[in-house]
């Protein structure tokens, strides 16, 4: 496994490289966000793993570049910035998890673990399509429509509501959706799937009298129609 790490602090760069060496990755390492998006568009790599201050260009606009070009492509975000709406604003440039400085490298370990077995065991899904009342989502095409609208929806939304989907009508738990959807298997001390749920919301069940995404108080969520 091919993995790109872009950080500016040579001696975490260094750690980092070292620890995932030790596992048989193959590491590359770049130190400012032009020379990373140079190499992540000239090579092929499974996951990049990029700090959010760099110099030259953010950790947040090379991943919102990144994302575009490269669609399928893992992508872990590092900074010292833990607020819901730092990790928000991440997750909405297409990152697919967040690690907050400093952290404990065994865990980082994980995550990547997760990501790339997540990534190789994904199975091509032609066609694929998601239908619920009359809401249909199609997980080759990437679309969501609703009542013949098309739905916009950012990387994160897409996979919230295919989960919600694909377990409509079962309430869900945050921790659940948290292993599920973004791969965290302990409390992350925000309220950041709460928040997503929120716009979620809005974006599904806004202007339809028929609601669909509903809070259980004290028990978590549930995908069905009331």
């Amino acid at each position: 496994m091919n993995i790109l790490i872009i950080e500016d602090e040579e001696r975490i760069a260094t750690l980092i490289k070292r620890g995932l060496e030790e596992f048989d990755y193959k590491v590359t390492v770049a130190y400012d966000g032009l020379s990373g998006k140079k190499l992540a568009s000239q090579n092929d790599y499974d996951l990049i793993i990029a700090d959010i201050i760099l110099p030259k260009l953010n950790g947040i606009d090379f991943c919102k570049e990144i994302r575009s070009a490269k669609p399928d492509i893992s992508i872990i975000l590092l900074t010292a910035l833990g607020t819901t709406d730092d990790k928000v604003e991440g997750f909405d440039a297409g990152a697919d998890d967040y690690m907050v400085k400093p952290f404990d490298f065994r865990e980082l370990h994980v995550r990547i673990r997760n990501l790339l077995k997540r990534k190789l065991n994904k199975t091509a899904s032609h066609g694929f399509i998601l239908k619920y009342s009359d809401l249909e989502l199609n997980s080759q095409a990437k679309t969501v429509k609703r009542a013949d609208i098309e739905i916009n929806l950012t990387k994160k939304e897409f996979r919230l509501l295919e989960y919600m989907m694909q377990n409509s009508e079962r309430i869900l738990t945050r921790s659940e959706i948290s292993e599920n959807v973004w791969d965290i298997r302990f409390d992350t001390g925000t309220n950041f799937i709460d928040v997503y749920i929120n716009y979620l919301r809005k974006k599904i069940d806004k202007g339809f009298e028929t609601k669909l995404i509903h809070t259980k108080s004290g028990m978590g969520f549930v995908f069905k129609k009331e």
